[in-house]
């Protein structure tokens, strides 16, 4: 019984073991060190961190380009009506805020209201063609300005305030936080006259003035 029971165990006779061809086994190891566990964690880590990571940028990114597609569009709107009341953009005496005055480009001048909202804001859809005098846009806009003034600022991302600045003065949120963060503390984007866009960071490098009978109109807060 004892035989049989080594037998068993072994996995190998005493015959077998005078021939030198006994062998033992050993149980193969099943499962992960806590070392393997630990190092396999820390790669999932690094690895989704860095996809995420990644993911972020390029969505700022789609959305500042985004952004300035939104802007050109709003410019092109802008020319037919310039074209259509005398060399004049909108203007609406008394108007405090840009929706204000825009308001006066739908539908005539362009049906599609998505083009007033920043991507990389947070402010609410607009409906289709229909007016939003009384709802919000993201964009600031300097009302007084004529197609002649192509070297000046048109219109932007929402900024700090509505007042001129100077060169290294805040233009736009420099810590992700209301006002002027439609774009989070990264800056924002400046239309000018003749219709391009240009990014700028949180802080101006230039000055933006405000000459007489232009007023800068930032969205409802």
């Amino acid at each position: 019984m004892n035989d049989v029971r080594n037998f068993g165990q072994n996995n190998c006779s005493r015959a077998a073991c005078r021939r030198g061809a006994c062998f033992h086994t050993t149980p193969a190891r099943t499962g992960f060190a806590l070392i393997e566990l630990l190092v396999v964690g820390l790669l999932v880590v690094v690895i989704t961190t860095m996809y995420w990571g990644y993911g972020a940028g390029s969505r700022r990114v789609q959305e500042q380009k985004a952004c300035q597609s939104n802007l050109q569009k709003i410019h092109m709107a802008m020319e037919i009506f310039a074209n259509d009341f005398g060399g004049s953009f909108p203007n609406v005496p008394g108007a405090q805020t840009s929706d204000e005055a825009l308001y006066l480009l739908v539908p005539r001048y362009t049906v599609d209201t998505s083009i007033f909202i920043c991507p990389g804001s947070k402010d609410p859809p607009l409906p289709a063609g229909e007016s939003f005098q009384k709802r919000r846009i993201s964009y600031a806009y300097y009302m007084g300005r004529h197609p002649t003034d192509a070297q000046e600022v048109l219109m932007s991302d929402r900024q700090v305030d509505t007042q001129a600045k100077v060169p290294g003065q805040t233009l736009f949120s420099d810590n992700g936080k209301p006002p002027g963060n439609n774009h989070g503390a990264e800056g924002g984007n400046l239309l000018f006259g003749d219709g391009r866009v240009e990014w700028n960071p949180a802080q101006t490098p230039f000055s933006l003035v405000l000459t007489q009978g232009v007023m800068l109109l930032n969205p409802k807060p």
